[in-house]
């Protein structure tokens, strides 16, 4: 891991939250929804926001 400043982890930790929030609605939504299309296309969109979140936590470790 590169050395990060004060500002870029806090950055970085502030995406990691906003990540993982999409990720939560998403799949809230997609809980809801009854069309089958659309339920796929909100879990679609909550993987591709969870490889976000899975690719910064990399940053941490």
């Amino acid at each position: 891991m590169a050395n990060l400043t004060a500002k870029e982890l806090t950055a970085l930790e502030d995406q990691i939250g906003c990540e993982a929030t999409l990720v939560k609605k998403y799949e809230a939504m997609a809980c809801l929804c009854s069309d089958a299309k659309l339920q796929q296309d909100l879990n679609d969109f909550a993987a591709k926001h969870r490889a976000h979140y899975n690719s910064l936590v990399s940053f941490l470790n």
